[in-house]
């Protein structure tokens, strides 16, 4: 597992951990049941907090992604990776739905916003 810290971003390291966890369960880079780091272990390789990487756990625990057995550790949850799914789905059509709002009000037509779209989709995710 590869994190990325940034100290340049303007979200909080706490939720960069969870947001790159997060992402690899639901990319299936994480395995339900699969153990995690300890929060001690992850926090001495990214050279952060326990209490950050604390916090990031528990972020985790209370949206469903991971479950932590006192004693045992941390551990992708089971069984609701299509539910985690469908509720970022539902974040993203909020996004759209935010965008398709926006267009209308600027003028531009939503054939003009599915274009724009489609070259940001077809475009390099550096060139963004």
């Amino acid at each position: 597992m590869n994190l990325i810290i940034s100290n340049a971003s303007d979200q909080p390291i706490y939720e960069q951990v969870a947001s790159q966890l997060r992402d690899a369960i639901l990319a299936g880079e994480l395995s339900e049941g699969e153990l995690l780091p300890s929060i001690r272990s992850l926090a001495n390789s990214l050279r952060i907090s326990v209490i950050t990487t604390k916090r990031a756990y528990a972020e985790l625990e209370r949206q469903g992604f991971i479950d932590t057995v006192q004693g045992k550790g941390s551990f992708v949850a089971r069984g609701n990776r299509e539910l985690l799914f469908e509720g970022r789905r539902r974040q993203v059509e909020s996004l759209l739905s935010q965008a398709l709002d926006q267009a209308l009000s600027a003028g531009i037509d939503p054939e003009e916003l599915h274009q724009m779209l489609d070259l940001l989709a077809d475009a390099p995710r550096e060139e963004i």
